[in-house]
């Protein structure tokens, strides 16, 4: 290249330079005021983008926790309370003695049931030995009948047919005596038995003397002192007042009345999560049993959650607000609730897109929660859409987007 052709490359950059200098630092024209006025004038609009998440069919519901077995303990048999070792917040194990009857007339009604059974077995050896003797005589009778007779089929005449006869009724007589002696012999068998039999009743009504406690718990109440008269629980003329109360609270039984109109959709084992109000902590549980019928008067089925309790923080009649699962469904495409307008059966949702205008779209709707919905079709994952108050915005507008972030969880699938 010649120098004359360097200086006019030189000149023509020198030139450009300038004119690019000049019309970045001109003033504003008229028409990028416009410009600008018109990119301004778009109203914001808060929105959101169309994801994937687990979302759940639930419902909310107050219920109260009741102890997992609740009973009044009472007496088997009336008597005074001779020690009571039990107060209201104490602690047993099952077995453990909670009070002493005292019922002396038991202690002689078990002394006479003690002589009867020992009468009866002294009735027992004197009807053997009545037995043994009606054998032996019966054994003697019957060898002498039997030689007379041979001796009278030996030499005719030798006996006389009167000794003959003699013989054989005596032994006739002597073996109707051994089966009479048999007899009474098995009546005293049985008169030992109807004795042993009522020793063990009053035994064992002199073992209910100790009331003791059917289950490990604690005492709720305690309704007699000391030296209290006790009716015996099985007494129907009287109104039979218990001893004490006993709830087991190991475990506890969180009953909810849930409504006819979603009881078919509950099963075994469903998830619950129970926040207990007094306490401000959330309990994951499950489903342990449902009636499976509904009560006629509130139309609600009692389903009820099995909790431990072993380490006695929960209370008897502590409420509190369950949720149950319904159904649920992993990776749905969700947008929020207010993003949507519903008219009947009929919803929509405004979508932006790439130049920020909103377009009105048709949706179907499926599962929901306090937060979301599942779409079904109209929508893509990914797609933004307008929440907040859409009496603002029309299809058509042009909008500046403000992106919102989710109000709940992270979603379980997509972005």
């Amino acid at each position: 290249m010649t120098q004359e052709k360097r200086w006019v490359v030189t000149a023509i950059a020198v030139v450009g330079a300038l004119l690019a200098w000049r019309w970045i630092s001109r003033a504003p024209t008229n028409a990028d005021d416009r410009e600008r006025a018109a990119s301004s004038a778009d109203p914001p609009a808060a929105v959101t983008r169309v994801e994937r998440r687990t979302i759940a069919n639930t419902l909310k519901i107050s219920g109260e926790f009741k102890p997992f077995q609740d009973v009044d303990v009472h007496a088997k048999v009336a008597g005074y309370i001779k020690t009571i070792y039990v107060d209201v917040g104490s602690h047993v194990k099952q077995g453990q003695a909670l009070a002493i009857l005292e019922v002396p007339e038991l202690a002689a009604q078990l002394s006479g049931a003690d002589a009867a059974v020992r009468r009866a077995n002294e009735e027992i050896g004197r009807a053997q030995g009545d037995l043994e003797r009606a054998k032996s005589s019966h054994a003697a009778a019957h060898l002498a009948s039997k030689r007379l007779g041979n001796a009278a089929k030996t030499r005719e005449g030798l006996v006389a047919q009167q000794e003959l006869d003699d013989a054989q009724a005596k032994d006739l007589e002597a073996e109707a005596q051994v089966a009479s002696a048999k007899a009474a012999h098995s009546a005293a068998e049985q008169e030992l038995e109807v004795a042993q039999a009522n020793q063990k009743q009053v035994a064992a009504l002199s073992g209910y003397t100790q009331i003791t406690a059917p289950f490990a718990g604690v005492v709720t109440n305690r309704f007699a002192d000391t030296g209290a008269l006790v009716a015996a629980g099985t007494s129907s003329s009287t109104q039979a007042t218990p001893v004490v109360r006993l709830a087991q609270i190991s475990v506890l039984r969180l009953v909810l009345p849930v409504p006819e109109s979603v009881a078919a959709q509950i099963h075994l084992h469903d998830p619950v999560k129970v926040h207990v109000q007094a306490l401000n902590e959330d309990i994951l549980g499950r489903v342990s049993r449902f009636a499976d019928s509904l009560d006629l008067q509130t139309r609600t089925m009692q389903t009820e959650i099995d909790c431990d309790n072993r380490d006695g923080r929960l209370m008897p009649g502590m409420y509190t607000e369950s949720e149950l699962s319904l159904h649920q469904k992993p990776n749905a495409l969700t947008i929020p609730l207010e993003a949507v307008v519903r008219n009947g059966e009929d919803a929509t949702v405004l979508a932006l897109n790439s130049q920020n205008v909103l377009d009105e779209r048709h949706v179907k709707l499926g599962l929901e929660d306090n937060s979301h919905v599942e779409v079904l079709s109209g929508l893509s994952e990914g797609e933004r859409l307008v929440i907040g108050n859409r009496s603002q915005f029309h299809s058509g507008q042009r909008v500046q987007p403000k992106i919102v972030s989710a109000q709940e969880n992270t979603p379980a699938g997509g972005n």
